[in-house]
């Protein structure tokens, strides 16, 4: 039952005394849902299993009867609904069947001095009670880990009919040893158990915890601490820090701690934290990535005002006077780290740039003419409508400032209005965009439903529900 459910809900989330950037809680919702799945896998998977051969030794007095029973799978399984909640005192899940019934089938062999018989067998066990409690944890590198700490199994009865050979007399020493195959098959139950989880460990371990978003950037995802695991939820700490994967800095910001509100009513919730974004932000800026060339071909051709000396000269008359007829360029980047900030219903984006005015001399040569610091403060929405993210932005403030010229002083009110006229018209492309949003991000073999996203003081909360995609399978 566990191996499928922690599984699943690792694909979806994923040192010690940092605060997590991102959160994400698993209800009890999400986790009975997951129970409901992990049943049928485990009733699909149980009849792909053999198990282990049970061998023993029955005495009657002098005489010594070695016994084999090989080849045991699984031919039915009646699984009852099994109980899954969350175990505060160890930190994970405690998992429960009782009344379980499984027919089994295979094949048997006896010793005794030279004499060796063999046949089939059928059996059915009745009333089985398997109780599983494991434990989550956090290992070195950021891996989620899970370690069996209680196993127990019961049968409460079991038929065998044995087939072949001389099974008749076989058949008549059941009652004798039948007491001694009940405790071997118990016996074999917990260890199985137990080896599945330990396989589990090795695949959770052997999973990566940071992924590529392309190739210059990677998205860190492992864990900051343990699980934290009261009655009603568990809630998954992640680093959630992008970075560039060649000039990797700690940025000089840390994750600011935030409380992810409970949403019983739905499966899962995800906070992300302003760090997140600014991590990005820090990356593509120290990296030298927040920069970009603006020539007079990428003005729009309606656009009254045009990237050449003569039409800069009603905005800096000295310009033309200097440097007649010569197209320009312009450098624009960032002169500091762009911030964001989440409040209430809203995101925000503070951009101190600054661009550099370059003349283009008739060979090529570029004369540097002056500097603007530019400060923009923009504003966005957004929302999940209809399974689509979508949003809108806003420019709040907008602002030019001289920092420095080779052509001497001149006033910027003018060109930072057609400055912002331009910047109004770049948004409201975007805003065509950013209306139409996209499809939330699908899984492999799941989909979120009824999903709700707000923004909150320093994160985004999301909450929804999930739905396996059955025609997907599950391996």
């Amino acid at each position: 039952m566990l191996p499928p459910l922690i599984v699943m809900f690792t694909l979806i989330s994923f040192t010690c005394g940092e605060n997590p950037a991102i959160q994400v809680t698993l209800t009890d919702k999400g986790l009975q849902y997951g129970k409901n799945v992990g049943a049928g896998w485990v009733q699909e998977r149980l009849k792909l299993v053999t198990l282990p051969d049970i061998n023993g030794k029955i005495g009657f007095g002098i005489i010594n009867i070695d016994y084999t029973l090989t080849g045991i799978t699984i031919t039915k399984c009646d699984l009852p609904q099994p109980s899954v909640q969350f175990y505060q005192d160890v930190g994970g899940f405690k998992t429960s069947i009782s009344g379980l019934s499984v027919a089994l089938s295979g094949g048997w062999m006896t010793n005794f001095g030279i004499i060796h018989d063999g046949g089939s067998f059928n059996m059915a066990i009745f009333n089985m009670d398997v109780t599983s409690v494991v434990e989550l944890g956090k290992d070195a590198n950021g891996h989620l880990s899970v370690t069996s700490v209680h196993c127990d199994a019961h049968i409460g009865d079991e038929n065998i009919q044995f087939h072949g050979g001389a099974s008749w007399i076989v058949q008549e020493l059941v009652d004798y040893f039948k007491g001694h195959i009940k405790g071997e098959i118990e016996g074999t139950i917990c260890p199985y158990v137990k080896e599945s989880i330990v396989t589990l460990e090795y695949h959770l371990q052997a999973m990566n915890v940071s992924f590529d978003v392309d190739e210059a950037f990677t998205f860190d995802l492992s864990l900051t601490g343990a699980p934290l695991i009261n009655a009603s939820s568990m809630n998954l700490g992640l680093k959630g820090e992008l970075y560039d994967i060649k000039t990797h800095t700690d940025p000089p910001f840390e994750a600011q701690p935030f409380t992810l509100p409970e949403q019983p009513g739905y499966m899962l919730s995800v906070g992300l934290s302003e760090f997140t974004l600014n991590s990005a932000s820090y990356g593509l800026y120290s990296a030298g990535w927040l920069k970009a060339l603006i020539t007079d071909s990428m003005i729009p051709p309606h656009f009254p005002v045009r990237l050449n000396t003569s039409s800069m000269g009603p905005y800096i008359p000295q310009l033309p006077k200097m440097f007649p007829g010569l197209l320009m360029n312009l450098h624009i980047y960032a002169r500091e780290l762009p911030m964001f900030s989440f409040h209430p219903g809203v995101v925000k984006l503070g951009f101190p740039g600054a661009v550099k005015a370059f003349a283009i001399q008739p060979n090529g040569t570029q004369t540097p003419l002056f500097k603007l610091d530019v400060d923009s403060k923009f504003s966005g929405k957004v929302q999940i409508v209809g399974g689509r993210l979508n949003g809108s932005m806003s420019l709040d403030n907008y602002t030019l400032t001289l920092a420095a010229s080779e052509v001497g002083p001149f006033k910027t009110d003018t060109l930072e209005r057609f400055a912002r006229l331009g910047m109004m018209m770049a948004l409201s492309k975007l805003n065509v965009a950013l209306n139409k949003g996209v499809d939330l991000p699908r899984m492999r073999h799941a989909q979120l439903v009824n999903t709700l996203l707000s923004v909150e003081e320093g994160f985004i909360a999301v909450s929804s529900d999930a739905q396996v995609l059955t025609d997907r399978g599950f391996n």
